[in-house]
């Protein structure tokens, strides 16, 4: 690698990151430590490092010069090995008499890189790194890592985050207002195309989703894991969106492939499904009831945005509600959320926080209300319960039943008090 173009690539990435406007994020990154932000591909891992590139011009008083950023994504740097990443540091103090603060974009396919960063940080500089693959959460490079660097996953704008990018800021009582409208019409276009940023300056949403899918799909899944039998991949992504709300086992999913005509094997499913997880696609949910492998053999699956899970779908509200619900409750209680299930089912269970929740599109039907109402009473004569939840499209009332209160709330005000 040719130490000319690394300049020239070090010099144009400072003019792209100082042009760059920034709504600042709800994440909170501490000025001491190094970080690895890990997440689904365009969720804004390297957003969040240009917003914190913001901050400490801004704040600490530094010259753009004192940055050192590179993306492992461009082309031109395309074939660059471990070995070679010293090179980074040496094209950069040829050109400036400063100690840089690193940011290394992009950076899991180079294999070894965590010894290099762990080189810089025992060097005392500031390091941050994004990586698109739960594979960087390994135990190996943690340990390689040595405890020198904080592990943060990314996900894509919440609702709250998505209305500060639009300038919408909730004033106080805005549930009565006129503002209570204006959001309600913000929240129908992040219901259907999700939270990447991307998204929100262009009117082809569908298309534009469907592209970064491709890239996921192809790079991140098949190319990455070298997976011979893509038109299994493919099936099987379709299958989970179909599934999503339903437990499925491995048993089904590889039942269903095969009904396809696409022979697979067991461990192979295993391996397709870690390979979705490991590219932050999907995330699962266990019943709270399960023994230790039926948790991870049994799961309810999702998709880590509803953008994603919407290029699938027709007719896809029911299942695009439950979604970004699941979505903000494994943001918050990550191992510890629970679908139940035996003798009674009950769509969320936290156990830890005593809550037990229900998502159901409508409940104007008296028959819907009674199967919602009665699963969560149910349960809370199994359990000790605190909170009961229906959450809802846009319904909202209070039910009180066998000295239980149920608050009816629709999920956009739920997104946003919480």
């Amino acid at each position: 690698m040719e130490k000319e173009i690394l300049k020239k690539i070090i010099i144009e990435n400072q003019e792209f990151i100082q042009s760059r406007q920034i709504v600042e994020r709800d994440i909170t990154i501490d000025n001491n430590l190094n970080y690895v932000f890990v997440g689904l591909r365009r969720a804004g891992k390297s957003y969040l490092m240009f917003q914190q590139i913001h901050k400490l011009l801004k704040h600490n008083n530094l010259s753009i010069q004192q940055i050192l950023y590179i993306n492992f994504e461009d082309e031109r740097i395309s074939s660059f090995q471990a070995q070679e990443l010293g090179l980074l540091l040496d094209a950069y103090r040829e050109m400036f008499n400063y100690e840089p603060i690193v940011f290394l974009d992009e950076i899991q396919n180079i294999s070894g890189w965590e010894k290099f960063a762990r080189r810089l940080a025992d060097q005392k500089y500031r390091v941050f790194v994004t990586g698109s693959n739960a594979k960087m959460l390994s135990k190996e490079i943690h340990t390689t890592l040595g405890g020198r660097f904080l592990i943060k996953e990314i996900f894509p704008f919440s609702f709250d985050e998505f209305l500060k990018f639009h300038k919408i800021n909730l004033t106080k009582n805005w549930e009565y207002g006129e503002l209570h409208n204006k959001i309600f019409k913000f929240f129908q276009t992040y219901f259907y195309y999700g939270g990447f940023a991307e998204t929100f300056y262009t009117d082809e949403k569908r298309l534009w989703i469907n592209s970064l899918y491709q890239k996921i799909l192809l790079g991140d899944i098949i190319s990455r894991n070298e997976i011979r039998n893509d038109n299994a991949i493919r099936i099987l992504a379709k299958k989970l969106a179909e599934c999503v709300m339903q437990p499925t086992s491995l048993n089904r999913l590889k039942s269903i492939i095969e009904a396809a005509g696409v022979p697979v094997s067991r461990v192979t499913m295993v391996d397709y499904l870690n390979y979705f997880s490991d590219a932050y696609m999907i995330f699962g949910v266990p019943n709270f009831i399960n023994n230790l492998s039926e948790k991870e053999t049994i799961k309810k699956r999702y998709f880590f945005d509803n953008g994603l899970l919407n290029n699938f779908l027709f007719d896809p509200e029911t299942k695009l509600l439950e979604n970004i619900v699941a979505i903000h409750l494994c943001k918050k209680f990550g191992e510890n959320l629970f679908f139940y299930n035996k003798n009674v089912e009950v769509d969320f269970f936290i156990p830890s926080e005593k809550t037990a929740i229900q998502v159901s599109y409508s409940i104007a039907n008296a028959d819907t209300e009674n199967r919602e109402v009665s699963a969560l009473i149910k349960l809370s004569e199994k359990f000790e319960i605190e909170k009961l939840l229906i959450l809802t499209y846009n319904e909202e009332r209070q039910i009180i039943t066998n000295g239980k209160v149920i608050p009816v709330t629709p999920v956009w005000k739920w997104l946003l008090r919480e």
